[in-house]
């Protein structure tokens, strides 16, 4: 008996659904960059605020092209579908904890950042969890392509992150969120170019 396979429109079908939560995801990056621009000296910035706001928008763009790869599974069917939109929902959550609705009970973004730092960093220890299922779906030839940095990459964040959730410790947190930032650009440069 022959496998079955997916039809073309599903795959599209889903990039949409994908296109749409990552589009509101990078939105509520953008808008909240923006609010500093409108309405300057309102609110004051926390520079590692911002330094995951760069991570997020970096790590969704690289979401987003990755995603791609969906296209070579031979079946798609719901679970594949509902894993996938969950796993943007992750990111979307992510975005949405760092540019609240409204900042009222907090001074600034440093105050407002380091009280929900556990919310932000568990959501983003699980989104690298969830990397790895993703990549996997994609098959055993797919996530031996990444060869062993890749779950070493994700194992470390992850770790990263419940240190993060952790520790109020500000020293540690600026040297996470450059180091978090440099290597997601050199592996995003990495994975594009080469």
């Amino acid at each position: 008996m022959e496998p079955a396979h997916t039809d073309p429109e599903i795959f599209s079908h889903i990039r949409v659904v994908m296109g749409m939560i990552v589009s509101l995801s990078l939105a509520r990056l953008l808008s909240g960059i923006a609010l500093f621009v409108q309405h300057p000296g309102k609110t004051r910035v926390y520079w590692i605020h911002l330094g995951w706001v760069m991570f997020m928008f970096v790590f969704l763009v690289h979401f987003w092209w990755w995603e791609f790869h969906l296209h070579s599974l031979a079946v798609i069917d719901v679970s594949v579908y509902l894993f996938v939109v969950l796993y943007c929902c992750v990111f979307f959550f992510l975005c949405v904890m760092l540019f609240p609705t409204t900042l009222d009970d907090y001074s600034d973004y440093e105050h407002y950042f380091m009280s929900r730092r556990a919310w932000f960093f568990g959501a983003l220890a699980v989104a690298f969890d969830v990397d790895l299922v993703d990549t996997a779906l994609k098959g055993k030839t797919y996530f031996a392509s990444s060869g062993l940095e890749y779950p070493a990459r994700n194992a470390v964040y992850i770790l990263l992150c419940i240190a993060a959730a952790g520790t109020p410790n500000r020293r540690f947190h600026a040297v996470f969120v450059v180091a978090a930032v440099a290597y997601q650009l050199v592996w995003m440069y990495r994975a594009f170019d080469l």
